[in-house]
């Protein structure tokens, strides 16, 4: 699993507003005290109104001034609108759980720190403990979307002109392009018309919006109720599971969608993992993350508590995402990543948790005992013409072993890979052939990991060797090792 095969997506094209980002403290580099040269960032879909700072702060969004893109509390009002035969189709296909997921806010600092620590050549975080990185059964456990089954791929075409208007009755946004318009496809479900009402509370204009979903909605089965699931499952895929930066949707999952009684059989929590990897892996100018961001969040509550980002919601609840809030913060942006960052350098080895899932009670979440098959192993996830590996051996800690020293991947494509506004539409192409090679590794359920390491220590030297010249290119690579040689002391006086 030495390379990496996928065609660029994501970007729109055009021209872009050049945009700086929150500079990233270096190896063995105190705490930052002046204040670097960063307009307001807009991270992970997330929009701004400008603040007002001072000389000591720049400028960046707070709390009050962010609103999710995500779509999920207008989700979730469809969902809730649905008749009843619906919600047992989806119970059905495997999205129940998902669907049922109450909104979280977006920790912003937390998810950007995370983003500027990911080596897009191994595919996993770098912290001064080792590498890190959400597994399969991470997805399973905090999202409960399937991980097992048919791997998330097939044609992509030049133009989903065709199916859309066939399938969902709608337009796509040009005659080359996978993306409809949100609007559109809202309104075909019945709430983009809604608007709040001056002096008109939360829960009484949600309230309005389910009643105006439920009366578009067919109330029995047949040709019009296919279509609204059709239209329903392309917003859940399009813009949760694998959503984009933009506003518009993509519908590059609609030939799947054709037929619907086979819907339940795709990994559609695998496919998320690869798109989330992808967008991990953009240019470090781009401040974003575009997917189902959520599940990084909770999966550093879980693996690193110490952060203290995390308050309890619902105790026991699964899928695991329902136990936990992100408790806002009035500090800037910019001062929540520094102080993310200084954190992450500091954690003691003994309070990262490779294994936090010991004691759940599995017979509550029967989707993690079908998923169970394809944890712990190296394997090529799919997400149509995004196909990346999970180097599941750096991070054979999580599996209650010591790390072995492995050679750590590197990138080899079999072609140059074009420009981030390429969307993979220039020609019709099967994946099903093109990474034949990869595909057949996912049947096959990839390769187990194993460790007959007794101890970490040379796996640090070699994470040593790679990770202190690259991060620290001046030379200061005895900052890294120091922290290194204090960790395996933290370690050993476990």
């Amino acid at each position: 699993m030495e390379g990496e095969h996928r065609e660029g997506q994501g970007g729109d094209g055009g021209g872009r507003r050049h945009k700086k980002t929150i500079r990233r403290r270096q190896p063995g580099e105190g705490p930052s005290t002046a204040a670097p040269e960063v307009p307001p960032v807009v991270p992970m879909e997330e929009e701004t109104v400008p603040a007002a700072g001072n000389d000591d702060e720049p400028f960046g969004p707070k709390k009050s001034e962010l609103r999710s893109r995500l779509g999920w509390a207008v989700i979730r009002e469809i969902y809730d609108s649905l008749p009843d035969f619906q919600v047992r189709r989806l119970e059905g296909i495997g999205f129940g759980p998902f669907l049922r997921l109450e909104e979280l806010a977006p920790d912003v600092a937390l998810i950007q720190a995370l983003k500027e620590r990911w080596d897009p050549e191994c595919h996993v975080f770098h912290f001064p403990w080792g590498h890190m990185v959400p597994t399969l059964e991470d997805v399973v456990r905090i999202t409960g979307l399937r991980v097992d089954g048919q791997a998330v791929t097939g044609t992509t075409y030049t133009s989903y002109q065709e199916p859309v208007e066939r399938l969902l009755g709608l337009e796509v946004r040009g005659e080359r392009s996978s993306l409809v318009q949100r609007t559109a496809l809202q309104a075909s479900l019945g709430v983009a018309s809604v608007c709040r009402q001056t002096g008109e509370g939360q829960a009484e204009y949600m309230g309005r919006m389910t009643e105006d979903a439920k009366a578009t909605m067919a109330e029995e089965e047949g040709d019009a109720a296919d279509r609204d699931l059709r239209r329903f499952l392309t917003l859940v895929i399009g813009k949760l599971i694998l959503g984009t930066r933009g506003d518009p949707v993509g519908c590059r999952c609609l030939p799947l969608l054709e037929d619907l009684s086979s819907v339940g059989n795709y990994a559609w929590g695998a496919a998320l993992l690869a798109h989330l990897f992808d967008s991990l892996g953009t240019s470090s100018r781009e401040t974003g993350v575009a997917g189902f961001f959520p599940l990084l969040q909770v999966w550093a509550y879980y693996h690193l508590p110490s952060l203290g980002r995390r308050v309890a919601r619902r105790r026991g609840a699964v899928p695991l995402l329902q136990r936990w809030r992100f408790c806002r913060e009035e500090r800037s942006l910019w001062r929540q990543v520094t102080l993310v960052h200084d954190t992450l350098d500091t954690i003691p080895f003994g309070h990262v948790r490779w294994t936090p899932y010991v004691g759940e009670d599995d017979a509550t979440q029967p989707w993690v005992e079908r998923g169970r098959p394809y944890f712990g192993r190296d394997i090529w996830l799919h997400c149509f013409n995004t196909v990346v590996p999970l180097h599941h051996r750096l991070v054979a800690r999580t599996l209650g072993l010591h790390q072995a020293v492995v050679e750590f991947p590197t990138r080899q494509r079999a072609w140059e890979r074009p420009g981030r506004s390429f969307r993979g539409i220039q020609w019709v192409t099967d994946w099903t052939v093109r990474v034949r090679e990869q595909l057949d590794d996912w049947e096959r359920r990839g390769k187990e990991v194993v460790s007959d390491a007794t101890n970490d220590e040379d796996y640090f030297r070699a994470y040593a060797r790679r990770y202190g010249v690259q991060l620290d290119p001046e030379g200061r690579i005895s900052s890294l090792e120091g922290i290194l040689h204090s960790t395996i002391q933290q370690r050993d006086d476990l």
